[in-house]
């Protein structure tokens, strides 16, 4: 919106052409989103507190949480009001990645409101807080992968074909199915990430600025690969393929990654509220989205690499659990379990970490993830 207003008045007022440069706008993207959560942040949480929206605490977790039963959920509002107002703001709105961006997230991010509010709901009623139907929530979450998998294979935002992928440490390597009669598996494909991503922070979600700073971290990296791969002569130096266009998601990540520093702010140990489904869906979503409209979803790999190893801890715990308790039975299963407790930052809490130390441990492995995805830049 600002480039729109700004630029009519480069002839009168010349250092408004800075305006035009991505970098600018993405810092001053990010400076908005910071001081917007300090303004705005305080206001959600008093309404919070004021409504009583407790979080639910999940089964399987540490006794040591039943505390924070009382510290109130969807801070999620924060993290999305204070990064869709700065991108409106810095991001040129013709830019069709921005767009697609942003509906995945508020997309995702009203599912998530949804069940944080019937959970709400629910506890008012004295019923049981199971919030939305797991169904219900998956179809939603397929819905919009669906959506955004046809728009991108029937009407791609960038010169490569809709649907196509690349493969990290390999240059000028364009994934695409073997027949265009194929082709339509990219649908699938593109709604499995963005499920799966959703679902890995929601699963991380479990201690206070955990996920909010994995996210940051994580975003940050994407916020570089976007801002290469929409230069012409950064892309061609280091042999990736360029994405006319691209580039204007950097100002969407910085926006996104200074809302959750801005909300950790809050949500710093101990936690003045919790993002609840509202933040750890938009959040995922958004990532995931990021990274398929930048062709880089095996990069996710290492980018998330500790949203991967959440996920799959609870993957491996519920898998052998039924092994054992087929072949073994149940007493032996809950004996011999391959983790203490699922995700695995229940695990090392169990262990004896302290959940400062297991948070900031977690975040130092976000950086090592990011550096390794940094070095694929390079080494093609």
């Amino acid at each position: 919106m600002l480039h729109f207003l700004l630029t009519r008045f480069i002839p009168d007022f010349p250092p408004f052409r800075l305006i035009n440069y991505i970098s600018v706008r993405a810092a001053a993207a990010a400076v908005t989103a910071l001081l917007l959560s300090f303004l705005i942040g305080p206001m959600i949480v008093r309404r919070l507190q004021s409504m009583r929206v407790r979080q639910v605490i999940r089964e399987g977790t540490p006794d040591s949480h039943q505390s924070k039963g009382e510290t109130p959920t969807m801070g999620g509002l924060i993290i999305l009001a204070c990064s869709i107002i700065p991108t409106l703001l810095w991001t040129r709105l013709d830019n069709r990645y921005v767009l697609l961006a942003l509906l995945v997230t508020v997309w995702m991010g009203g599912i998530g409101f949804l069940d944080d509010y019937l959970k709400l709901k629910q506890k008012r009623e004295g019923k049981k807080n199971e919030g939305l139907v797991e169904r219900y929530k998956l179809a939603g979450q397929v819905s919009i992968g669906l959506i955004f998998g046809y728009i991108l294979w029937q009407y791609p935002v960038s010169t490569l074909p809709g649907a196509s992928t690349t493969v990290p440490f390999l240059k000028y390597v364009l994934v695409v199915p073997a027949t265009a009669a194929l082709s339509w598996l990219y649908v699938p494909f593109t709604t499995f990430i963005l499920t799966g991503v959703s679902n890995s922070v929601n699963l991380t979600d479990g201690l206070d600025g955990l996920a909010a700073g994995l996210t940051a971290i994580a975003i940050v990296t994407f916020a570089l690969f976007a801002y290469v791969m929409g230069r012409v002569d950064a892309s061609e130096y280091l042999q990736l393929f360029y994405l006319r266009g691209a580039g204007e998601l950097t100002v969407y990540c910085l926006a996104l990654a200074g809302a959750c520093i801005g909300f950790l702010w809050y949500n710093t140990h101990p936690a003045q509220v919790f993002m609840g489904d509202t933040g750890s869906l938009a959040l995922g979503g958004a990532l995931g989205a990021i990274a398929i409209l930048l062709k880089s979803e095996f990069l996710l790999l290492f980018v998330g690499g500790v949203f991967v190893a959440e996920t799959m801890s609870v993957i491996i715990q519920r898998v052998v659990f039924k092994y054992r308790r087929r072949r073994y039975g149940l007493a032996h299963a809950q004996q011999h379990r391959v983790f203490l407790r699922a995700p695995l930052h229940h695990h090392f809490e169990l262990k004896g970490w302290k959940e400062s130390q297991v948070v900031v441990r977690f975040w130092i492995l976000g950086i090592l993830c990011a550096f390794v995805a940094f070095t694929t830049l390079k080494l093609r």
